[in-house]
């Protein structure tokens, strides 16, 4: 237990920002690659995990550097006409995906024990506003790391299921590439549930809200933190382990599914909710069972930090005070988002849009959102007046470039394929 306890001390916004990119939408998309392409498309998870890296690394340095979240540190440095968009679909990207999220854990509960959908999804927003308005942020992080032990689970299913681990491998380091719609649509999807917008955002404020927390700072953006090379060290770290975690989760639950639903034709995928319960005659109680828990963890982890992602954009853009540190009186805008952000996304499963079709929206909107943030990112991380000498190195600016690039055509392949 003192061994957890002193891993958990070292893990910190970069290890739940890595863990909350395997919510019940990500769990979804990563089932559907399983079911359509069985392991085809495991390479997917060490490609994207250098990208990912370096991109969270370099929002959760602009945060500890600047000691202001991503959005107020355009607003101070950039133009408001792109900061104004930009926050305004990753609103609208982030409460399509609050209500995603919302239902596959609703949908999860009713499978395992029972009880009406809307009795679940009540319990859940209730109990994801509870913690998030009323507990402090120092008690809450601790919650949110916890909630991080619910991806086990997708390592244990796997161990479950009978698995060719010599197929696995090799589908790991060398890419089956189709050059079909489907697979490439699925591809599109892959990177813009994992290279998301509002991880781009939350690390950032993350990262203040811990300077803040250690009395490096009074508030969110009063001003600038002393950073040591201890604090950039701890950072990296802390980052690649979470987007290493993540990652490796993901490629647990594509191997999942494609052991499972693929041999058998089962690629009607709309929910992970859906890729539970196809796997219980598959594959047994036992896996159905972890599989249908670990979704209702990762919500619990997900739902609040997509809240809060949007809260901190918003609230920065406008110049509110900001922060789960505060008491909702102090902050009255910022937790009025949160609650309003989730109370949407509940109403969003009673519209009749199909969890499939919200998935899609999002990741359309994220495809449209993400290549021009990370080129303000690059920007912000490499200019001296905001970064000082904490700039990019080359291998950062390499792989960032990269990363452009591939969103770029992510999103290319997207609109275009939203239009045939």
């Amino acid at each position: 237990m003192n061994k957890i306890k002193k891993l958990l001390k070292i893990l910190g916004p970069g290890f739940i920002t890595g863990a909350s990119d395997d919510d019940p939408s990500g769990i979804a998309t990563y089932s559907q690659a399983g079911a359509l392409f069985g392991f085809g498309q495991l390479w997917t998870a060490p490609f994207s995990f250098p990208l990912m890296t370096a991109v969270q690394e370099m929002c959760g340095r602009i945060g500890l550097v600047s000691g202001k979240g991503l959005a107020g540190v355009i607003r101070a440095n950039y133009s408001k006409k792109i900061l104004y968009l930009a926050v305004f679909l990753l609103v609208i990207a982030n409460t399509i995906n609050i209500g995603a999220d919302l239902g596959a854990m609703a949908a999860s509960a009713q499978l395992l024990v029972g009880l009406p959908f809307v009795f679940w999804l009540l319990f859940m927003v209730a109990i994801t506003l509870l913690l998030e308005v009323f507990v402090s942020y120092k008690t809450y992080s601790k919650y949110l790391k916890y909630l991080t032990f619910a991806l086990f689970s997708y390592v244990a299913t796997a161990f479950v299921v009978k698995i060719d681990w010599r197929t696995v491998f090799f589908s790991t380091v060398l890419p089956q590439l189709e050059f079909s719609k489907v697979y490439l649509l699925n591809i599109v999807a892959i990177l813009g549930t994992t290279i998301s917008p509002y991880l781009f955002f939350w690390q950032a404020s993350e990262e203040v809200e811990e300077e803040v927390a250690h009395h490096k700072l009074r508030a969110m953006g009063a001003g600038q933190p002393k950073v040591v090379p201890k604090d950039i060290s701890r950072l990296r770290l802390d980052t690649a382990i979470g987007m290493f975690f993540s990652n490796l989760i993901m490629w647990f639950i594509i191997i999942t599914a494609g052991a499972t639903l693929f041999p058998h034709g089962i690629s009607a995928i709309k929910s992970a909710s859906d890729a539970a319960a196809a796997l219980k005659p598959l594959a047994g109680d036992l896996a159905f069972f972890l599989f249908a828990l670990g979704i209702i963890g990762t919500g619990l982890l997900a739902v609040p930090i997509l809240c809060g992602s949007a809260s901190y954009a918003i609230s920065e853009s406008f110049g509110w005070k900001e922060g789960l540190y505060m008491k909702p009186k102090k902050a009255p805008g910022f937790y009025g988002v949160i609650i309003i952000a989730t109370l949407i996304g509940v109403l969003i499963n009673f519209i009749g849009i199909s969890p499939i079709a919200a998935l899609y929206y999002t990741a359309v909107i994220n495809g449209i959102i993400a290549p021009p943030l990370l080129v303000i990112i690059l920007l912000i991380a490499n200019n001296k007046k905001i970064m000082g000498e904490r700039v990019n190195n080359k291998l950062l600016n390499a792989l960032g470039i990269i990363t452009v690039a591939v969103m770029s055509v992510a999103a290319a392949v997207l609109l275009f394929t939203w239009k045939s």
